[in-house]
């Protein structure tokens, strides 16, 4: 079950909030957990158990770790206990197809092994676990004597399958109980909706473009194609994440929960580092915090922050997913973020710098590495994102073209990247202070929330018709 679905805004959505608002308070975190193992469950039967036994096991291994005298210990075998189901059900057929390429060298007979299925969000639920263990060690928190509570934490589904990763640390506070107020509730809303109307509208179409030239041999496209493609994925992808991050915020502001943002208008930004400090911010974090500054982050001199940089961001394309083309991706980025460190990072400008030809150039410098590899991101194999790259440059024959132009762009096309070429770098962000007066004005006669409400139900409106017509409408995040 995805958000931008009907079963889920017609049928279990309206259920669980109409349950929660009706709900004793006492009551209201059962409904709440109750609700994330249907859907949990509605999609993942088969491995609701895995991740229930999960859930009590960490319950019982954080206690212990808190009060045991050999935490050490005990915080690397739960780190294992949580890590070993991942590499298994993610990293399984991937090691056992790279053991047989190896040993094929030497004549050895291939091991065979049956395509293990992935459960859904075990990338984000595992990584929820890991850092509730490892703070519980830092004595950063404590632990949650109830289970229940643990178990909303894990499950919740706003941030189930796809985060944002929340750390416990940020919202213990919130657990026990919460007070939903009616500016939540309408916050909650209207984030949603923008968040809906972000993957729906925007995201839905770009990406129809972009699997028409990355779903065919890339040595049928030319230059034009290639790279019209490529920045259309680079838009679905982006509205695609943050729009779910902001369904997952919105829903979970309903509820009383204020989660951490994990966009911050990452296309605007100056390097690769300060890209990475707006892009899926949760996730960077959480690599910064118990990976990288473990392993000694930048204090043991530059060839060891480096090398820091470089696993990291291993990690994070393994994390993605079990492909030498996520490894290769992730690697790209700690190249050049290692190369920036030897620039002192030039261009870490702040949210609110101008727009200078510098500006714009360090600019360019990001996009163009974020791009090249969102190659390696999106292609099928390494094979297909070699001859991408190569149809970038314009390196196959044009009378070879298997996607015309004028099939794949129009103005309607061109009008929807430039809207979402401005949405994506916040030029709304920098001319909110241009309308200030408007909205003055409007509020002088009462009429502000109408001219609020009327974009919002407008946008809700064509998200939901898109839907209704079974238009097309994927969860690229599903993947991971």
């Amino acid at each position: 079950m995805v958000f931008s679905s009907i079963i889920f805004l017609g049928l279990f959505l309206p259920i669980v909030f109409g349950l929660y608002c009706l709900a004793p308070r006492r009551l209201q975190n059962l409904v709440l957990l109750l609700a994330s193992v249907v859907f949990y469950a509605w999609g993942e039967t088969r491995f609701v158990a895995l991740v229930l036994v999960s859930i009590v096991v960490n319950f019982w291994l954080a206690r212990a770790i808190h009060r045991g005298s050999r935490a050490g210990p005990l915080l690397a075998l739960a780190v294992a206990f949580n890590l070993l189901p991942l590499c298994v059900f993610k990293y399984g057929n991937f090691f056992v197809d790279n053991l047989n390429a190896f040993a094929g060298l030497f004549g050895i007979a291939p091991w065979t092994l049956a395509p293990i299925a992935l459960p859904i969000g075990i990338s984000f639920y595992t990584f929820h676990a890991i850092s509730y263990l490892i703070d519980i060690h830092r004595r950063n928190v404590e632990p949650n004597a109830h289970l229940g509570q643990y178990g909303l934490y894990i499950l919740f589904f706003p941030q189930l399958i796809a985060g944002p990763i929340i750390r416990y640390k940020d919202i213990h506070t919130q657990l026990p109980a919460r007070t939903t107020t009616r500016d939540d509730i309408t916050s909650g809303i209207v984030r949603f909706t923008m968040g809906l109307a972000k993957k729906v509208l925007i995201a839905n179409e770009l990406g129809q473009i972009a699997d028409a030239g990355f779903d065919v041999p890339a040595s049928g496209l030319t230059a034009p194609v290639a790279w019209l493609c490529l920045v259309c994925y680079a838009g679905q992808i982006y509205f695609d994440f943050s729009g779910y991050s902001d369904m997952a915020i919105g829903l979970a502001r309903m509820f009383g929960f204020r989660f951490p943002e994990n966009f911050n208008y990452p296309y605007s930004a100056r390097s690769l580092q300060d890209f990475w400090r707006r892009w899926h911010i949760t996730l960077s974090t959480w690599f910064r915090d118990y990976v990288y500054i473990p392993l000694g982050g930048s204090r043991a001199g530059r060839v060891r922050t480096f090398f820091n940089l470089w696993s990291v961001f291993l990690l994070t394309g393994l994390w993605h997913g079990a492909s030498w083309n996520f490894v290769i991706w992730g690697a790209i980025h700690g190249f050049f973020l290692a190369i920036e460190r030897l620039w002192r990072d030039p261009g870490a400008a702040g949210a609110r710098a101008q727009w200078t030809p510098v500006v714009l150039i360090r600019n360019l410098y990001t996009m163009l590495v974020v791009m090249f590899a969102w190659v390696f991101f999106r292609a099928s194999s390494l094979q297909h994102a070699s001859d991408y790259l190569l149809a970038l440059i314009g390196h196959w024959p044009s009378g070879q073209s298997s996607v015309a132009w004028e099939s794949v762009y129009s103005p309607r096309v061109g009008l929807l990247i430039a809207a979402a070429t401005l949405l994506a770098v916040g030029a709304y962000g920098r001319l909110s202070p241009m309308l200030r007066p408007f909205w003055r004005v409007l509020s002088g006669v009462h009429c502000d929330g109408w001219a609020r409400a009327v974009p919002v139900a407008s946008m809700l409106i064509a998200s939901l018709m898109s839907i209704a017509l079974g238009k097309y409408n994927p969860f690229i995040y599903f993947r991971f």
